[in-house]
């Protein structure tokens, strides 16, 4: 097993992985596992549209699903996209666009009510991006939120952030920064943090897997709940990448190298359980 915090900081969890799944299986039934979907199940492409989980890990996946209390995937990707994904997973929650949609375990997907009046005014954003910004950069158009893309083209990365900046201004939305990517969504207090913060009261344990800066919030949401309540048990993974990779985990307990090392992790950790 990784060793835990390939970080400079130093482990905020005390346990190396093996201890960790062992304390873990031990409270199974109230465990949750979140993961995020872009880098972390799922290797990130050029076309967005193009990223599929890794085999391996979605195969871990559907096992665990059977033996904790929750599994959830917290993405910035629409749920209808995740649900895509995931080939109908049994019993996995869904939170969409960092929260502003849910479906829980194949149920109807909820959208969170203060986003639906943003929706022209995304669209519109996406339009203008398309006329204004220069080739090279890629327009992800996704209902509640715009994310703008320059992967393709890293020469255009100041650029497109001026403009999505500029933008953001003069709507009155929010930018989430991420890995060669700027997400406007609605001024709408929704995120990933928030997301597991409420989805972890009344649970033992949790582990949160993330790659990017907007996974760190769900970090902090373990560690609070860790500080506020010293039998809880919460793990946070960082899977490694060149762009964000040595923020998210200097903030985690553990590091994994990739998407398909991820599966792997995933699959020894099954010994460990129930």
């Amino acid at each position: 097993m990784p060793p835990l915090n390939l970080g400079n900081q130093q482990p905020r969890t005390p346990l190396n992985a093996d201890q960790a799944w062992r304390t873990t299986a031990s409270r199974a039934a109230g465990t949750v596992l979140f993961f995020d979907f872009d880098g972390t199940l799922a290797p990130v492409d050029d076309d967005p549209s193009a990223v599929r989980p890794a085999p391996k890990a979605l195969a871990a996946i559907e096992a665990l699903a059977s033996i904790v209390q929750r599994v959830a995937i917290v993405s910035a990707r629409p749920v209808e996209f995740l649900r895509e994904q995931l080939g109908g997973l049994a019993g996995v929650d869904l939170y969409g666009l960092y929260g502003l949609e849910h479906s829980h375990s194949g149920g109807e997907t909820v959208t969170e009510p203060a986003a639906l009046p943003w929706v022209p005014t995304m669209a519109e954003l996406a339009d203008l991006a398309r006329a204004e910004l220069p080739p090279g950069t890629l327009v992800e158009y996704k209902r509640l939120s715009v994310a703008l893309h320059w992967r393709t083209a890293p020469q255009l990365g100041s650029t497109v952030q001026q403009w999505g900046h500029e933008q953001a201004d003069r709507l009155g939305l929010r930018a989430q920064a991420g890995r060669m990517v700027l997400e406007l969504k609605p001024p709408v207090d929704r995120d990933k943090g928030m997301v597991i913060g409420e989805a972890i009261k009344g649970a033992t344990a949790a582990w949160y897997f993330g790659d990017d800066v907007s996974d760190i919030k769900a970090f902090a949401a373990l560690r609070a709940r860790a500080a506020a309540d010293p039998d809880f048990l919460g793990v946070c993974v960082a899977v490694a990448n060149p762009e964000t990779g040595h923020e998210v985990a200097n903030a985690a307990d553990l590091t994994i190298e990739s998407p398909a090392a991820l599966g792997d992790f995933l699959t020894q950790a099954l010994t460990h359980l129930p």
